[in-house]
């Protein structure tokens, strides 16, 4: 469970910021007093486009960022109170999570199963899911460095569910790469949400949210304009597609 309360998150500029920004104002509101819930066993979809706080606030529910006002609980634990037990709880995936390059993808997994106090057992049984699932065992003994981008994304997502976490975010997880690495992400996914898992996922890939969505909301300027049913979302549409829905959304908001 994810439960997102009137979250807020501000960011202090710079002298360079606002002349670059043409604004006098010394603060910019990437998320504005935003209210939502992901429950277990669904797939939670928010959109938005560029800078319309969908990272920011992913980023904050995965306590990378702390809020400026609002609360954030991942079941039942409060981010900001106890940032480090939730964080037992999560798993954080993006497309620009950095990997150390001169490791394997064995050592770097099993260094993060370690850091979660990952039974040797369990640690055994996981990698060898993950493993199968991704199509890893080729290249598990490879330096990261020398991996292609697909093969480093299927490191991050396995140093990502090692721990088998509760809660999965998932920021742009297929941005960049090849179908077939795509399909396995989205596979992962759902096997998530068949285990109960509660899963926040983000995309600008309309066919994905389409696959995916039981729930639905759209962040723009850094306010909640959609909040419901994935199904509900469809039925009020009044355009032909899910793409040109969200344009005239984001249009209309403008």
């Amino acid at each position: 469970m994810i439960q997102v309360e009137n979250l807020s998150k501000e960011f202090i500029l710079t002298r360079k910021l606002q002349k670059e920004y043409a604004t006098k104002d010394k603060v910019a509101i990437a998320v504005d007093n935003i209210s939502f819930e992901c429950k277990p066993g669904r797939i939670f979809s928010l959109l938005g486009p560029n800078g319309a706080g969908k990272t920011t606030t992913m980023r904050m529910i995965s306590t990378l960022f702390a809020p400026t006002k609002g609360s954030i609980k991942i079941a039942g634990i409060d981010v900001v109170e106890n940032p480090n037990e939730a964080r037992k709880k999560i798993g954080f995936l993006t497309g620009s999570t950095g990997l150390y390059q001169r490791l394997t993808p064995n050592e770097l997994i099993k260094y993060f199963a370690d850091l979660y106090h990952v039974p040797t057992d369990k640690f055994e049984e996981r990698k060898a899911y993950l493993y199968d699932l991704l199509n890893m065992n080729d290249f598990q003994h490879k330096r990261i460095g020398k991996l292609s981008t697909g093969m480093k994304q299927k490191v991050s997502i396995c140093r990502t569910m090692i721990h088998d976490p509760e809660v999965i975010v998932f920021d742009e997880p297929t941005s960049g790469l090849d179908v077939i690495t795509s399909e396995n992400i989205i596979k992962l996914i759902r096997d998530c949400k068949n285990q109960g898992k509660t899963v926040i996922f983000s995309s600008h890939i309309m066919s994905e949210v389409d696959l995916l969505s039981d729930d639905l909301a759209i962040i723009h300027k850094g306010k909640i304009i959609f909040n419901d049913t994935f199904q509900n979302f469809k039925q009020q549409m009044t355009t032909d597609n899910l793409t040109s829905e969200f344009i005239y959304l984001i249009g209309k908001q403008s």
